[in-house]
């Protein structure tokens, strides 16, 4: 290809990305700013409208544990797609079914009721919690959650939200929801009284930081639950499928919550969400909830095929190993950047470190450049939760670009 070839096809593909991202901004109602275009993937890379690949390690947010077109993943859509798209759920589906019975299996025997989305799961746990509180604790329907947290995007979860940011638009928020310090059981026995109808948590809070509670703070949570008659609820929604090198996150802490939420990876990069919910809490009854979507065929046929991946490939233990190396390979970087990177922390695939000033944005911009995907919590902290299925190899490649990120600062 001669020079002016490669201009011309360079001019094209700008033109080509720069178009989608004026229709983006004419079409698009203003809630993201972004200004990559992506076109496809395949393992761990991304390919944007450029034709510059990229190593992902923010894998749609926790969302593809499979990474990229996974063959499994895809086969299971196909195959569903040309027998059954959707059928609401008047009616049974076996692949709600078979996902249902995965998940009673990792659960120690919960059941599922499947949506869409993290939030809606949250949604269901809330009014479980709350129908528990009204049938035996005379009423009760306040949520108890933590500073940090990140539970949603609608009403309801924003205010169970313990972030200001997220909040002080949308006041005058749902009453009964309180937030408190994590890992603080003090403040969380002084919070609770006679409307508290149950405790909403992150074992290992995501979107919060990457931070995770002590074993000694969920027993005694658990144990306070028990002794109070509360709902203890775990959002397993980014923490969960293995990201920690447990299934679920709570597994680390050496108790068993009441309800159970995901979402996120549990279908591989499918929209869905779930919510577990143990015997003492498994009190729904016909008409109390309901859902037009969740749980369709393509979406479950997704999150069998993703669950028997990661159970089959044993990418739960795969996520341990992968994580100390990268918790290694992290210390190392933090003694070359000594006066940058602090705190580093985290379990399995779901690490962070603090930045000396904030600055996150910067770090994120220059990895970019460099051919790397990573995002943040805040803007002082890095995050990292890459697809499951990432190599060693990977990882050192993607210490490498992190390091010549940090030096272009």
């Amino acid at each position: 290809m001669t020079t002016a070839e490669t201009m011309k096809q360079a001019e094209t593909s700008d033109n080509s990305s720069r178009e989608w991202i004026e229709k983006e901004h004419k079409y698009y109602q203003g809630t993201f700013k972004r200004n990559l275009v992506m076109e496809r993937g395949e393992g761990v890379r991304v390919w944007d409208a450029d034709g510059k690949v990229y190593l992902d390690l923010v894998a749609g947010i926790a969302t593809n544990v499979l990474g990229h077109a996974h063959p499994a993943v895809v086969q299971a859509i196909i195959e569903q797609a040309q027998q059954l798209v959707h059928v609401s759920n008047l009616y049974i589906n076996k692949r709600q079914v078979d996902l249902a019975e995965q998940l009673y299996n990792v659960s120690g025997g919960m059941r599922s009721f499947f949506s869409n989305s993290g939030a809606e799961a949250n949604e269901g746990a809330i009014k479980l919690a709350r129908k528990y509180g009204r049938v035996n604790r005379n009423g009760a329907y306040g949520i108890i959650s933590m500073d940090r947290s990140f539970h949603g995007r609608t009403l309801a979860t924003t205010a169970a939200t313990g972030q200001k940011k997220y909040q002080d638009t949308w006041a005058p928020l749902p009453d009964g929801f309180k937030q408190v310090p994590f890992n603080d059981l003090d403040a969380l026995k002084a919070a609770t009284d006679e409307q508290t109808a149950g405790v909403l948590i992150e074992a290992m809070q995501g979107e919060g930081g990457i931070h995770a509670a002590s074993t000694e703070y969920m027993q005694g949570l658990r144990a306070w639950c028990d002794a109070q008659n509360l709902i203890l609820i775990c959002d397993e929604v980014q923490a969960g499928m293995g990201r920690t090198g447990k299934f679920f996150s709570w597994e680390h802490m050496g108790i068993r919550p009441d309800i159970v939420t995901m979402a996120k990876g549990l279908a591989g990069g499918v929209p869905i969400g779930a919510m577990l919910a143990a015997p003492r809490a498994d009190i729904f009854e016909p008409g109390d909830h309901g859902t037009t979507f969740g749980g369709n065929p393509i979406a479950c046929a997704a999150g069998v095929a993703t669950m028997k991946t990661i159970l089959g490939e044993d990418l739960v233990g795969h996520s341990a190993q992968l994580g100390d190396y990268l918790d290694k390979r992290l210390h190392e970087l933090a003694e070359k950047h000594s006066g940058m990177m602090s705190d580093i922390r985290g379990l399995g695939l779901m690490r962070a470190f603090d930045l000396a000033e904030p600055r996150a944005q910067d770090v994120m911009d220059r990895a970019l450049e460099r051919g790397m995907l990573i995002t943040n919590a805040g803007p002082s902290t890095i995050r990292f939760v890459p697809p499951l299925i990432i190599q060693q190899s990977d990882l050192d490649e993607a210490m490498g670009k992190l390091d010549a990120a940090l030096a272009a600062l």
